[in-house]
């Protein structure tokens, strides 16, 4: 078992990483009935939170088939972040989770995110100021540094779990490098062997197979391995991870009727949380990756996205279904 605190997650256990426009609660549910152990919201601004700005308030959403469910929030003030972690307590996670990772321009360059890795001292007290506002496990994301001349990861997992986190997940890239390039997990495995380090330590970053995730835990030694944009219409890597670390052989890709089964529990799940309209509009981003290297995909996810009707979009996949389009890539 690995061991958050108290939340015990199986060996080897797998993250669904955070990511902003998809991992709702819809997308949560597709992913924890394919093997997710542990997952996260989309991060959530401290500063719209304490605005009681809509959006940021829905994100708070949690429920209980999806346990154990982090709540992830970003910010660039200390005070404000302690605060956030407070009103995130309330919404009844099993832990809260720090983003000092996220790349982009809007949240970085605002001081928030991958920003702190540059400012460390900040960094130090913005945890400590989240520690001591909730009774849960605190947990961060992070990344290598803000580029190579700050590869400074190995100091970061050793101060921040001197004030009180209690699992540190790695993103084996830099702020610079984006989503560019191959991830190089060789500081995250210099962590994960540091006598110091008592906490769990999960990396991150281009896993996108049960192949590389076996390969990763056996050379880089990472308690767990966090999947984000393998996930995107293809929930599936859970379980093939697992069936691939248990037996060392690879599962069948999902068939058509679990593609189009799992397509609809996500699209109902949408519905149900989001309402039609908008549940309708934020699914057609999925429908490509769904029904990808089926015979005439194409068509499919033209019809899908074209219509404004829930009787239409569950017609369509019924069609789907029942025609059984062959994998053609």
């Amino acid at each position: 078992m690995v061991y958050i605190r108290d939340l015990a997650l199986p060996d080897f256990p797998l993250l669904l990483a955070p990511m902003e426009d998809v991992s709702d609660p819809p997308f949560r549910a597709v992913c924890k009935a394919n093997g997710a152990d542990l997952m996260y919201t989309e991060f959530i601004s401290s500063e719209g939170l304490i605005r009681d700005a809509a959006k940021s308030r829905k994100k708070l959403d949690v429920f209980d088939y999806e346990r154990p469910i982090g709540i992830q929030l970003f910010g660039s003030d200390v005070e404000t972040m302690g605060e956030c972690a407070r009103i995130s307590t309330l919404a009844g996670p099993d832990l809260i989770d720090i983003n000092y990772g996220c790349p982009v321009k809007q949240v970085a360059c605002r001081g928030a995110g991958a920003a702190l890795l540059r400012d460390i001292p900040k960094m130090v007290d913005m945890t400590s100021a989240v520690v001591k506002a909730t009774h849960l496990p605190v947990t961060v994301k992070t990344r290598l540094g803000w580029d190579d001349s700050t590869l400074n990861v190995e100091e970061v997992a050793e101060r921040l779990q001197d004030v009180g986190i209690e699992a540190l997940t790695v993103h084996g890239r830099t702020r610079v490098q984006m989503y560019k390039g191959d991830a190089d997990w060789r500081l995250i495995a210099k962590i994960k062997e540091n006598p110091r380090i008592r906490i769990p330590i999960f990396g991150n970053g281009d896993i996108d197979s049960p192949q590389k995730a076996v390969e990763y835990k056996n050379r880089y030694g990472v308690d767990g391995v966090m999947i984000g944009r393998a996930s995107i219409g293809y929930p599936w890597i859970f379980r093939e991870v697992k069936h691939f670390v248990a037996t060392g052989e690879l599962l069948a890709p999902p068939t058509v009727e679990e593609r189009v089964a799992m397509c609809r529990m996500h699209f109902e799940k949408s519905i149900e949380w989001k309402g039609p309209r908008v549940g309708i509009f934020e699914m057609r981003r999925h429908y490509a990756q769904y029904f990808r290297g089926l015979e005439g995909a194409k068509q499919w996810r033209m019809r899908l996205v074209e219509t404004d009707s829930v009787e239409e979009v569950l017609s369509i996949l019924e069609e789907i279904a029942a025609a059984e389009p062959m994998m053609v890539g």
